[in-house]
Order: C-alpha cells, then structure tokens, then sequence
C-alpha cells in the first residue's frame, strides 16, 4: 500500500501543527494553551475517530495522542496513522505504568510516550525533540550517500545518511528514536553507556520524566537487532549499556 506524505516545508514549517487527540478538555485546553505560547498551531480532537478526519484536512506535524480515548485506543489510532501518514510524528500520553505502555507505543510506531502528571515545559521540550529527530532523518533520506557514513559492527550496519539499518542483510525498520538509540550505540560501540547519556543524546533534552523509559527502548531495539545471532545489544547491571561482541563470539570468530 503506497502511503501519503505530509508536506513539509522549511524548518519552521515542520515544526508548525500539532493535533492533540484525548478525551479530557483539562489536558488538551492546559497542551495546546502551552504549545501555541510557543509557536505550534494545534487542533483538538476528542475521540480516535475525530483525530483520523483530522488528520488529512490539518496535516499535523505531530499528533499528541492519549492511550485512552473512548472509542478507538490510541495504539490502533497510530497504527491506523502510520499506514496512511508515516512521516507524522505521535507522542503518547498515559496515565498507567510507563514501561508497558512505551514498549506498546514503540510496538503501534510512536515517537515517545509522556506519563501523567508531566509539566508543560517537558511536554513541549520532548515534542520538540521528536520533531527535530525526525526532521533531520527526512533530510538523511534525501543526501547522496557518504561511504564514511557507515558505521559497522560484525554484521550490523548503520548508514547515518541514508538513515538505513541493516543486520544479517536484511533492513531494519526502526523508528527515528530508536535509530537515534541505535546510531549513539554503534557511535560508542565497545563502550559502555549509562541512562544518563544516552537521555542526553538521544533525546537532547534535559530529561525529567521516568528514566526507565530506556528500558523499554533498549528492550524494543534489541528485539529487531538481536533476533539475530549473536546478541548485540549487553546490559550492564546497574552501570548501563554497550553494543558489542559477547566473550563467546569473539573466540567462535577466532577459531
């Protein structure tokens, strides 16, 4: 199935138009108050369904999008977005358990998801964020390939221009967090990094929200890379994480 395209015009532009989709007029009167102090032009919409006749007639930049709207839930509103408009950015909002919910946003093709309570400031800092991140992935899509772009490690391979992932020779889908993760990963691969910097990298914002919503990231990137053999992606208990070869790969690849 071919998918539409929103424009996207200049830098200024991209980051214009933000559809907020939840059932509570407190959380969308409080979000789009916050986002149009700032710049953002915003819609409202009440239900799943109300967002999707939105969608084509205000050609959002992003969608700010609640788990539990009353009719669709949000998760099969942004699947339902994403076969249609995969260009559009969604960041989540829930008020349940964080981790669970971040693994299913990644799983439905969100951006991020926000737990409430959360202050506006960090609201607005975490959509900007997004939009910048996949701002500069439509841009990679459109440069002529650099061979220096490629960074490798056994058989996986990141193309940091053509914002291609590829492992075992197979593409990768990932969403533009995750190749954000990924990319900060094989950047400082063989190294070991902590939460802290890989919120500071990766989201490029001072982060004050639930830090284990790296977890989740870690534990969604790692299902698509480390279907593979072997595993990649090392958790270092209590330190951080690493890309890198295990001990047993290393001496399988000497022999």
């Amino acid at each position: 199935m071919s998918r539409s395209r929103l424009a996207v015009g200049s830098q200024d532009e991209a980051y214009g138009r933000v559809l907020i989709a939840d059932h509570e007029t407190s959380i969308t009167d409080l979000v789009a108050t916050a986002l149009r102090f700032v710049g953002f032009d915003t819609r409202v919409a009440r239900t799943g369904a109300e967002a999707l006749v939105l969608l084509p007639k205000f050609r959002p930049h992003l969608v700010v999008l609640d788990v539990a709207l009353p009719d669709l839930d949000g998760f099969e509103v942004c699947r339902r977005i994403r076969r249609q408009y995969e260009h559009v950015s969604v960041v989540f909002l829930t008020d349940r358990t964080i981790r669970d919910d971040a693994v299913a946003a990644l799983s439905a093709g969100g951006d991020d998801c926000i737990s409430e309570p959360f202050s506006l400031d960090e609201l607005v800092a975490r959509i900007q964020a997004v939009l910048r991140r996949n701002a500069a992935a439509q841009i990679a899509l459109e440069t002529p390939v650099n061979a220096e772009s490629v960074l490798r490690l056994a058989d996986l391979e990141l193309d940091r221009d053509r914002r291609e992932v590829r492992r075992a020779n197979t593409i990768i889908d990932l969403s533009p967090t995750e190749f954000a993760l990924l990319r900060f990963l094989l950047e400082n691969s063989g190294q070991v990094v902590t939460r802290p910097q890989i919120l500071a990298h990766v989201w490029s914002y001072e982060f004050h929200g639930d830090a284990r919503i790296v977890e989740s990231y870690i534990s969604f990137l790692r299902k698509k890379i480390d279907r593979f053999q072997p595993p990649l992606i090392q958790t270092l208990r209590g330190v951080g994480y690493s890309l890198r070869l295990g001990p047993e790969a290393i001496s399988e690849g000497t022999k």
